[in-house]
């Protein structure tokens, strides 16, 4: 693979990319860019070069502890502190402990510019000369948000320690003082032999050294690193499985009279305005914003509709700082495995003999229930099918080419078996061969065992052991797998499976069913099934054993096996017999289709980036409804040619890089989609190896400028056209209605994400599931990860988990579009009441020569913002809601305001400071001119500096309480008390502060005696306060009425939508013979088999038989799961 891979790597850009071949990263170093001999050394050696041969020095030595803590393996730390070289096992993910939270907590929260800003603040007003406020009223907030944070980032941490603290004391056996002893892992160290049971999690990076299976072989499950639930086998080296089977054998290894200048005095007035004015962006603005976010992230967590009881996994946001961006998404990038699918298979239909047996089989008499396979001892009762027609066929054995369909596919496979008391369990390289098998099974071919040279199978009522001859497995260029078997009447019978695109091509001539079956198949197709093709072919002895001497000389060959092989395998897989084709189901996740449908109706774009092969890539977009059948689907070979044509036209025009070329790449007005494969990207995008790609930019420069020819279209010249290609392509993709990346590397995920990010200014969505998705989900705006079998790497790199890709519509369309409203609305409102609140100031400036007075009482100004208006907008935030969850799900189109960016903007905010600067007019200028000269009932003036002041903040907060309930879309009773408690609160807070008892108490800080009582008993100012209010909120009901009359927003239309449609045109056929299929799924993705482990007879070989009061403790199961 790695020499494939350097062949692949070192072709130029002229030819074109192997859609087969995984692409190179970008990841690697110019160290790398060596000769091919070199390369192939450093591939082979990597591994033992990075973990001994990294310094001189390095040395591990099994079952000794003391050995690795001698002198020579420790390093200097601090002084003449020194410990171990060797890294332990234990893990830490927290950030704090006991003694460093608090500097750490305060250095990361200072680091942020608004505490900063606020600390100035603070230190200003200590300053006598310049403080017109009193210093508490900015410390008191900061030192609340400062707690606040300390307390959320405590909590986060402690989750933190709590995870470590459960990972770390996980148990597992080491050999200590010659036997196994339970250890936790934290204390896990290097040369520690460990012995594992089966479905046991693997705690550190080990090596195999044997295993209770044959020829110590194991199997391991990788879902943690890559995502894939495939077994993968591994094995032991022969010297390790032959010598440590006992345990006794194991035993071996964070003006104030000092006459200042009107200059000077200036200077300090204009800093005391500065502290004045700082409300107009007060902290609470920032503790209210975390608080809203909070309550956001636990609504999300609390979600019962998001909540999968199959596995009790609830949603868990993982942040608390991006809820709102969830309401803008404009492009969601998506894994393939274990995302979009289940990577269960089911086998779903069959034809045989040009007959199709499914549950719409028209002749079968019973097709409305489940087949009862009672009658089978060794059916899997997960198996459903509902033909009982095929099978009276079966038990009638009245047709000989169905019992041979069955047959093959129980022997015509590398499937390994395991006993378990009376049930068999099987073990396949990919699931579609599992899948096969286990149909075959249900329908009383049972495979039963397996040796190095036989196969055994249980044939409805009897038992049948045939011998096997050969065995020619899968690859990526064969595209099919054959066996040649012996059957015990001496007859020699070729059994292959295959893709039709190969297995059409090897028929015999005289072969029947061949236009019947390509027309069942043609049907398979549209329903996206993923479909093979079984023949075989009797070969006499003579044939086979000239065949066999040149199978054994390839079979030994020195140089280019593969290919000898390949030949070989091509001379007796000819003039084959059609038996059938079977149809396989990769299921998807429930809700995968509708999810998409409703995402697309919110003009959200979904690109799909995946491992995959293109063909099977192509056939999951079509199953879950991404790829419909009136799409036009381009290929990288014609994208490629449409951005050299761009590129030349942009070449050719003198302006070409001083204007835009704005023209769209498809003019029809079809849909269009792009299926790319990573070979493809790479060329498009010029994505080589960084030496050589800028090696070639300097010899084309140099080539282009010496020269009075046109470079070649497809080498760029520079940097600016490879950029612009870039751009070229993330526009022409824009313009698909779906996207689909197949054979990318993960690296190349992230740089498909980063390139949309760079070019298009969207806020960006990736989701996964397993660790090969991680750089996509890190690359994006916002990272989304999958939980369930697929490990939890992806998990603890996102922001958001769930269990179930249905959930990301309820996550968007509910969760985030209200996040997004409640949001904006809370800014538009917040920036609306500080500037009413804050302007008083700069108006009663006019009037006081500039002297820094402020319009209010100290004590209002420190609490406004805390206890006056704060909780009616704080619950807006949380609460609120222009429609409930189910119409948010019903009409998607209301999710475009906030991928528009409509609800807050400079528009809406400028609207916001507007309205704010008519409401401070108001609330000063109209008790200012109803106090001038003016006389109480008392016969005394009431237009004194405290009573006016009485009278501006009492109007204030009427009017602000009142205005956040004309913006309440969704009233509650906490919405009412929080509006009427707000108001009652001031009140009562004023005449506590303002009464004679707390100024005896503190006469410097509570100058205000008597202010409220003596100016709120007179009638003419509770007129005013009405008047004022009545003039600031009139105008804004008017506004808002006639805006909603005249121009309603997409929410007030709600009622006005069309019922989506009930029923969607027939799917109009999509195949035609000669062009792309996509039926043959199976074939492209099934991965090697295990073909050359079962010839080799290596993982069924017999081993000596070691002693019973030692089996048990040194045995370890075959298989290791959940790694």
């Amino acid at each position: 693979r790695m020499s494939v891979r350097a062949r692949a790597a070192s072709q130029g850009s002229l030819d074109d990319p192997d859609d087969e071949v995984v692409p190179y990263s970008d990841d690697e170093t110019d160290e790398e860019l060596q000769s091919e001999d070199d390369l192939d050394r450093m591939c082979l050696f990597c591994v033992l070069t990075v973990i001994l041969l990294s310094e001189p020095g390095w040395s591990v030595r099994a079952n000794d502890r003391e050995y690795c803590n001698q002198p020579q393996f420790k390093k200097k730390v601090f002084l003449c502190i020194k410990k171990s070289k060797y890294s332990g096992n234990a893990i830490k993910t927290y950030k704090y402990n006991f003694l460093t939270f608090l500097p750490l907590n305060l250095y990361e929260q200072f680091k942020r510019a608004a505490n900063l800003y606020f600390l100035c603040l603070l230190i200003l007003q200590i300053i006598p000369q310049i403080s017109t406020l009193p210093w508490y009223t900015t410390l008191v907030p900061l030192v609340l948000v400062l707690g606040i944070t300390a307390i959320k980032d405590l909590v986060d941490d402690l989750a933190r320690h709590r995870m470590d603290k459960e990972i770390n004391n996980r148990r597992c056996d080491v050999l200590l003082n010659g036997r196994f002893e339970e250890t936790r892992w934290m204390n896990l160290q290097v040369g520690d032999v460990v012995r594992l049971k089966k479905n046991e999690f693997i705690p550190a990076d080990i090596l195999l050294l044997s295993s209770s299976n044959p020829n110590s072989l194991c199997y391991v499950e990788t879902a943690e690193l890559d995502g894939e639930t495939n077994l993968k086998f591994k094995m032991g080296l022969k010297v390790t499985d032959e010598r440590l089977q006992e345990e006794d054998q194991l035993a071996w290894y964070l003006y104030d009279g000092l006459g200042y200048s009107s200059s000077y005095r200036g200077f300090l007035s204009f800093w005391g305005y500065i502290i004045i004015l700082n409300t107009m962006v007060p902290i609470s603005l920032y503790v209210s914003v975390e608080v809203i976010r909070l309550g956001q992230s636990k609504f999300i967590n609390w979600d019962l509709q998001m909540y999968y009881a199959d596995k009790d996994t609830p949603a868990k946001a993982r942040t608390t700082t991006l809820n709102e961006q969830l309401g803008q998404i404009e492009y969601i990038f998506s894994d393939k495995t274990g995302t979009l699918t289940q990577n269960i298979m089911a086998f779903k239909k069959c034809t045989i003999k040009g007959r199709t047996y499914d549950i719409n089989f028209p002749f079968s008499p019973i097709f409305t229930q489940p087949v009862d396979f009672s009658w089978n001892k060794h059916a899997d009762n997960k198996f459903q099918f509902e033909d009982s027609f095929l099978v009276s066929c079966i038990r009638s054995k009245k047709d000989p080419q169905i019992l041979e369909f069955f047959k093959l596919l129980s022997l015509c496979h590398t499937v390994m078996v395991e006993h378990k008391g009376d049930e068999l369990v099987y073990q396949a390289a990919s699931p579609d061969e599992g899948a096969l098998v286990t149909a075959a099974r249900n329908f009383g071919f049972v495979f039963l065992s397996r040796t190095q040279d036989t196969i055994t199978i249980m044939e409805l009522d009897h038992e049948e052991t045939y011998e096997m001859l050969a065995l020619l497995d899968f690859n990526s260029d064969r595209k099919r797998m054959s066996i040649i078997l012996r059957f015990p009447d001496g007859k020699i019978r070729l059994y292959c499976k295959g893709a039709d695109t190969v297995i059409y091509q090897r028929l015999d001539p005289n072969s029947q069913n061949k236009e019947t079956t390509q027309e069942a198949l043609d049907i398979f197709a549209n329903e996206t099934l993923r479909t093979l093709c079984l023949c075989y072919k009797d070969i006499s002895q003579a044939e086979f054993d000239a065949w066999s001497q040149k199978h054994q000389a390839a079979s030994v060959s020195m140089g280019n096996r593969d290919e000898a092989l390949d030949l070989v395998y091509e001379e007796i897989e000819k003039n084959l017999l059609l038996i059938g084709a079977t149809a396989i189901e990769d299921k998807l996740q429930d809700g995968v289709p509708e999810t998409i449908a409703k995402l697309a109706k919110a003009d959200i774009k979904i690109w799909v980036l995946t491992g995959d092969k293109k063909e099977t890539a192509e056939n999951i977009g079509f199953s879950c409804q991404l790829l419909t059948e009136d799409m036009k689907i381009h290929y990288g070979e014609d994208v490629n040619v449409q951005l050299r044509n761009r590129q030349t036209q942009r070449r050719n025009d003198p302006q070409g890089r001083n204007k835009k070329l704005k023209e769209q790449f498809f003019t029809e007005s079809s849909k269009n989609a792009l299926v790319i494969t990573g070979g493809w990207l790479n060329e498009i995008l010029y994505e080589k190896k960084k030496k050589r790609r800028r090696l070639r930019l300097k010899k084309l420069r140099k080539r282009y400028t010496n020269s009075s020819s046109a470079p070649d279209s497809s080498q760029p010249v520079d940097d600016w056209e490879k950029e612009k290609r870039q751009e070229d392509f993330v526009d022409m993709a824009c313009e698909c209605s779906a996207v689909i990346c197949c054979r990318v590397t993960p690296k190349q995920k992230a740089n498909v994400v980063s390139l949309v990010k760079r070019y298009k200014k969207a806020v960006t969505l990736s989701i996964g599931d397993g660790a090969n998705d991680v750089n996509m989900i890190k690359t994006a705006d916002i990272g989304v990860g999958i939980s369930g079998q697929e490990g939890m790497q992806a998990v603890m790199s996102s922001d958001y988990a769930f269990a179930q890709f249905r959930y990301l519509q309820r996550l968007l369309l509910v969760h985030g579009r209200w996040s997004y409203i409640r949001m904006c609305k809370f800014l538009r409102y917040f920036f609306y009441k500080n500037f009413a609140f804050t302007l008083v100031h700069f108006w009663f400036s006019f009037f006081n020569g500039f002297s820094s007075q402020t319009a209010y009482e100290d004590w209002f100004i420190t609490l406004y913002n805390v206890c006056y208006s704060s909780l009616p907008v704080l619950l807006v935030g949380l609460l609120d809601q222009d429609v409930n969850d189910k119409l948010s799900l019903r009409f998607p189109k209301l999710y475009l305001p906030g991928q528009q960016g409509s609800l807050f903007n400079y528009k809406n905010f400028f609207i916001s400071l507007f309205h704010g600067v008519f409401t401070s007019l108001m609330i000063f200028f109209i008790p200012y001119g109803a106090f001038l000269q003016t006389m109480g009932q008392d016969g005394e003036a009431p237009s004194d500096y405290q009573s006016f002041a009485v009278v501006a903040a009492s109007s204030l907060i009427i009017t602000v309480n009142l205005q956040i309930s004309l913006n309440t879309s969704y009233w509650t009773f906490v919405n009412c008390f929080a509006v009427l408690g707000s108001i009652a609160i001031y009140f009562g807070v004023m005449f506590d502060i303002h009464s004679a008892g707390i100024h005896v108490i503190f006469p410097t800080t509570f100058t205000f005696t008597g202010a409220a009582s003596n100016a709120l008993r007179q009638p003419y100012l509770w007129l005013t306060i009405i008047l004022t209010v009545g003039i600031c909120l009139l105008p804004v009901i008017c506004i808002q009425f006639l805006h909603q009359t005249i121009y309603p927003s997409v929410g007030d239309k709600k009622y006005e939508m069309e019922d989506e449609e009930e029923e969607r045109k027939k799917r109009k056929p999509t195949f035609q013979r000669g062009g792309r299929s996509r039926r043959s799924a199976y074939a492209f993705s099934h991965s090697r088999g295990y073909a050359d482990l079962i010839a080799s007879g290596r993982s069924i070989r017999q081993r000596p038989r070691v002693r019973p009061e030692l089996r048990e403790s040194i045995r370890e199961a075959p298989q290791a799961e959940n790694i």
